[in-house]
């Protein structure tokens, strides 16, 4: 393996396992929370939403050939929740991401090397791909904090719960303490 072929499928776990953190947050959701915002200037998760499958949708599509801001792109509008349902969202959620996911697959020895464009700002694949990857984590952190928020004590942990990090520490090295033990 090379070291482009390791970045890419280190990329894909990395952005795999955020997606899979938004997936976690949204199955404790109802319709009325994804509307949820913790003040008037803030954004619900709907809206998030909205612009990560706007901002997928615009980097990705065609992104080889393509600025990866599109002119159909209407960033300002992402901020209007228009999702009605959490089904719908959902819907836009899947879509942004298989966007970006096939994206991905095309990538080779040969498209690894070409410079694309944000914005008319050239950029290595690797440079492209990690300003998305900080972008999608930056607001998925923000799905989360908003689902934990709304949630509260109802809140299913989506990492090692509070007060149980030294038991799964344990149970993660036990097979190590064994064998360093046995030595």
């Amino acid at each position: 393996m090379n070291l482009q072929e390791d970045y890419l499928i280190s990329l894909l776990f990395e952005c795999k396992r955020y997606k899979s953190l938004g997936d976690k947050t949204f199955i404790q959701l109802d319709d009325s929370d994804i509307h949820w915002k913790y003040d008037s200037s803030g954004n619900s998760i709907a809206v998030l939403v909205e612009h990560l499958s706007g901002n997928m949708l615009s980097r990705w599509t065609n992104f080889l050939t393509e600025d990866g801001e599109k002119k159909w792109r209407n960033r300002d509008s992402e901020f209007e929740a228009s999702y009605k349902t959490k089904k719908e969202m959902l819907v836009a959620w899947e879509t942004g991401w298989n966007c970006f996911f096939d994206a991905i697959e095309q990538i080779n020895r040969e498209t690894f090397e070409r410079t694309i464009k944000i914005r008319n700002e050239p950029h290595t694949l690797p440079q492209a791909i990690n300003r998305q990857l900080t972008h999608y984590s930056y607001h998925i952190g923000q799905i989360v904090l908003l689902g934990k928020t709304i949630k509260g004590e109802n809140w299913v942990s989506l990492s090692i719960p509070k007060g149980q990090s030294k038991a799964f520490n344990k149970a993660k090295f036990k097979d190590s303490f064994k064998i360093l033990n046995e030595v």
